[in-house]
């Protein structure tokens, strides 16, 4: 009698590990394929290849305008997602609606990709019997606040003092997006597991830190909203889930095209793979870009003016 209960424990215990699913995600602003600066697109797919994720939040599948300033710079030109695609031998989804929390956006995957959200910010898939919400948003870089506490011209946006300027800002400037995706968030109901990828334009409470100020990567403490606001919907913010200390692994995304010393720029992480679920678990996280320390995995040549962030999870 034992022995059958420890057999039944055994096999209830293989089958809840057998549900556990596992996945590689990676939000990467492509900078139009690679095509503002002239980059062919198998450049961009050697990033992703290099990775070899499930699931991809892609930023910036068209072109930006010419010219292109803070204020008016609108996408023109055909996307790369299907190029990108075909070339993986994965499926897309061309997020075409225009409104605050999109700039060019796509999502790529391995799985079959369902219906969309009424705002277009995310789309169901299905992986192994489960549903997994995947949400990808590219915000509003104008007014850009850590420019407007370093004193950085970016268009009219006017200089700010103190970090709960710089958050009432930031609040007005991507308040708008945040809605749309969470009223997305609402619309698409219940699910094993979800995901929020997008170039936020903002960097995270987790990265203007005590840490980071003593650092010298940061001029002050800052409590960021953007993420904040995601995280308290339950979702985790992969990186920081590896790298909890920003002074000790700042994870720049933003930007390999200028140096960290450059007057008229600010590097910082601004690009995100965040994810909720019942049990998950982050595996592991990095960053890829064109060189170490700046990149956990590196590829030369580098197409985009951002790195891009990956995780793997389970749940």
């Amino acid at each position: 009698m034992k022995r059958s209960l420890l057999a039944a424990l055994l096999v209830a215990a293989g089958a809840t590990a057998a549900q556990a699913t596992d996945l590689t995600v990676m939000s990467f602003n492509v900078w139009g394929g690679g095509a503002n600066e002239q980059k062919p697109v198998d450049e961009t797919v050697a990033v992703i290849k290099a990775v070899n994720p499930d699931i991809i939040g892609i930023q910036e599948t068209r072109l930006e305008s010419d010219p292109c300033t803070a204020d008016v710079c609108p996408a023109v030109g055909d996307s790369v997602a299907p190029k990108l695609a075909a070339a993986l031998g994965y499926h897309y989804y061309d997020q075409t609606k225009q409104n605050d929390a999109l700039w060019a956006n796509a999502i790529l995957s391995r799985y079959p990709i369902g219906k969309a959200t009424p705002n277009d910010t995310g789309v169901e898939i299905m992986v192994d019997g489960r549903k997994v919400q995947v949400f990808n948003i590219h915000l509003d870089d104008s007014p850009y606040q850590p420019y407007q506490l370093l004193g950085i011209e970016y268009g009219d946006a006017p200089f700010l003092k103190t970090a709960d300027e710089a958050v009432k800002t930031a609040e007005a400037t991507r308040g708008p997006a945040l809605k749309l995706l969470f009223d997305d968030m609402a619309a698409a109901g219940e699910a094993d597991a979800a995901f929020v990828f997008g170039d936020f334009n903002e960097p995270s409470h987790r990265d203007w830190t005590d840490s980071a100020v003593k650092a010298g990567l940061q001029p002050l403490v800052v409590p960021f909203p953007t993420v904040k606001a995601i995280e308290d919907k339950g979702f985790v913010d992969t990186f920081r889930a590896i790298y909890p200390d920003a002074g000790a692994k700042p994870g720049m995304t933003w930007t390999p095209t200028s140096e960290p010393t450059a007057k008229d720029d600010h590097h910082d992480r601004i690009d995100f793979a965040l994810a909720r679920a019942k049990d998950l678990q982050v595996i592991s996280a990095g960053i890829v870009g064109e060189k170490a320390p700046e990149a956990d995995i590196v590829v030369t040549p580098w197409p985009s003016d951002h790195r891009a962030t990956m995780a793997k999870v389970k749940f």
